[in-house]
């Protein structure tokens, strides 16, 4: 060996053990590294690692793997979501797979089916009407017709329910159900391949001339196609009868699309850029929403009519429209609802529809009432009838006393919804709860009524019923029965005071079952307090400038 070599090698001697060390710690400081930025792993049922997924999920896979009985597992998961979201506002919600399609169909404005109504009577779905232009209609299937089976299921007299025919009707467009049903006395019953196809969704419920100049459109909530239902009413009341004033009936409509309430708005504007509503969040900035000065229409005055069950994008309407003094508002305080939220679709086929923003009226104002005390936001509408709310607009609760003005210098507030500049109270008969017994059943009743006395029902208008028919006593007593069958409680002495409400219901439900949709409301708005009050506010001769007038001088 040469002098280096024994150099180099007496040098390596030396700091071999020094070496190892370095290296040692190296090593150590690398696992420990690594064992930070590795995920924990836990032992599922069958004994196989997985990968944490955060607190959560480590305490399901210990509970999978431990826990004495057997667990269902989405069952657990979907319950702790919703208590999360419990801890937010009351309109963040968790909508499972299973009901996301019949949530969306609700507000995309159509679903996949075959297109007809019915009502289950003795166990047996009969059919009421086949919706125009829809699979049902084409192949000639007709009211009264009874759908005694689905594809290999019998649907008739095994209890089924609404929502299980529903679910064998429908199916993906373009895919194809055969169904049989009686006709009539024939015993033996009809087939019929029907292929699915898109059925519109209402939300506009009608559109009809209430005087010479008054029009009227009831919209249930805001799809995705209210603006084009609601510029098809207009069309035909403006252009066909002539309309001047409208009134638009947003009672018990819960909201739905922002968009669509804000086109809708900008039909009662000329100008443009008029603030109707803007949104602001945490993490969303503000957004303001304004009128595009296309107008299609002169409309001259409007009122709108709310109630406790109009909420959001209700709210939005009636609530810009009040700020810019562009239309009465009458009836009684709305619902509150003043949160925006945003729908994300989860993996699994759920939804997280999570509040992002809140909006507010052109003055301003916030009409999101205080979601603090969880039970009390479910009970508001019973707690406004306890204090008297819903009857006297002396006790209409202010919850935020800041002002805000509209744009003629009128003060108004928000933090609990909207209040009306005409208050109507409530009918308490509503409230009764006999009535609500037996209302529920009209429409059964009068479906087979119609059926077992076709010579009563011998009308060639809707005009002559309108004039000669009248509900009498023999079918009150009959209503009575038919309850009975349906485990209502008979109670003549309760019967007494609800007679004339109730002669009310039945004919407008013997009209809509023989002249159609139109009909029920022309005989039912005869008679209802708040469309009476709009005519009585839109026939002075300027309402809208009197109106300012008087509250200003208040």
């Amino acid at each position: 060996m040469n002098q280096e070599s024994r150099g180099f090698s007496g040098k390596l001697t030396i700091w071999l053990p020094l070496l190892f060390a370095i290296v040692l710690v190296a090593g150590m400081l690398i696992g420990m590294r690594l064992q930070s930025e590795t995920p924990d792993v836990v032992l599922d049922a069958q004994g196989n690692s997985a990968p944490e997924g955060g607190k959560m999920e480590e305490l399901l896979r210990y509970v999978e793997a431990k826990y004495v009985d057997n667990i269902e597992r989405d069952k657990l998961v979907n319950e702790a979501i919703n208590k999360v979201l419990q801890q937010l506002d009351p309109h963040s919600t968790y909508i499972p797979a299973e009901q996301l399609q019949e949530v969306n169909e609700q507000l995309e404005g159509n679903f996949d089916g075959i297109g007809v109504e019915f009502l289950i009577l003795d166990d047996t779905v009969t059919v009421v009407a086949s919706l125009a232009g829809g699979p049902a209609e084409a192949a000639g299937i007709l009211a009264s017709d009874k759908i005694v089976q689905v594809e290999d299921s019998l649907i008739a007299g095994n209890g089924m329910t609404s929502s299980g025919v529903i679910d064998l009707l429908r199916g993906e467009k373009g895919s194809k159900v055969t169904i049989s049903v009686l006709r009539g006395n024939e015993s033996q019953p009809r087939r019929f391949t029907l292929k699915r196809d898109k059925i519109p969704v209402n939300s506009v419920d009608i559109s009809y001339m209430l005087d010479a100049k008054t029009g009227y459109i009831k919209v249930n909530r805001f799809s995705a196609t209210t603006y084009e239902e609601f510029m098809k009413g207009l069309e035909k009341l403006v252009d066909k009868k002539g309309m001047k004033d409208l009134v638009i009936d947003l009672r018990h409509n819960p909201g739905g699309y922002l968009q669509q309430a804000t086109n809708m708005l900008s039909q009662f504007f000329k100008e443009r850029g008029k603030l109707l509503v803007y949104t602001e969040g945490r993490t969303v900035p503000r957004n303001d929403y304004e009128t595009t000065g296309r107008a299609f229409y002169n409309i001259r005055n409007i009122a709108v009519l709310i109630d406790e069950g109009s909420a959001s994008a209700s709210e939005i309407l009636a609530g810009a429209l009040q700020d810019q003094d562009r239309a009465y508002i009458i009836g009684r305080r709305s619902f509150g609802k003043g949160l925006v939220q945003e729908q994300y679709d989860l993996r699994d086929g759920s939804a997280l529809r999570l509040t992002v923003a809140r909006y507010y009226t052109p003055s301003g104002r916030s009409i999101q009432k205080s979601y603090n005390n969880a039970e009390s936001y479910d009970e508001d509408v019973f707690n406004r009838y306890e204090s008297g709310e819903l009857s006297s607009e002396n006790k209409i609760n202010i919850a935020d006393t800041t002002k805000y003005y509209t744009e003629q210098g009128r003060v108004v507030y928000g933090g609990g919804g909207i209040s009306p500049d005409v208050f109507v109270p409530i009918d308490t008969i509503l409230l009764n709860e006999y009535y609500n017994d037996l209302r529920q059943h009209v429409t059964q009743f009068v479906y087979r009524y119609i059926n077992n006395h076709k010579k009563e029902f011998n009308y060639k208008s809707f005009d002559q019923f309108r004039r000669n028919f009248q509900v009498n006593d023999r079918m009150l007593n009959d209503l009575m029965d038919y309850a009975v069958t349906q485990n209502v409680v008979k109670n003549p002495r309760q019967f007494a005071p609800l007679k004339p409400e109730i002669k009310r219901f039945m004919k407008a439900r013997f009209a809509r079952q023989l002249f159609g949709e139109e009909s029920y409301y022309v005989l039912w708005n005869e008679e209802d307090d708040m469309v009476r009050k709009a005519l009585q506010v839109l026939n002075k001769s300027n309402p809208i400038t009197e109106y300012r007038h008087d509250k200003l001088k208040n």
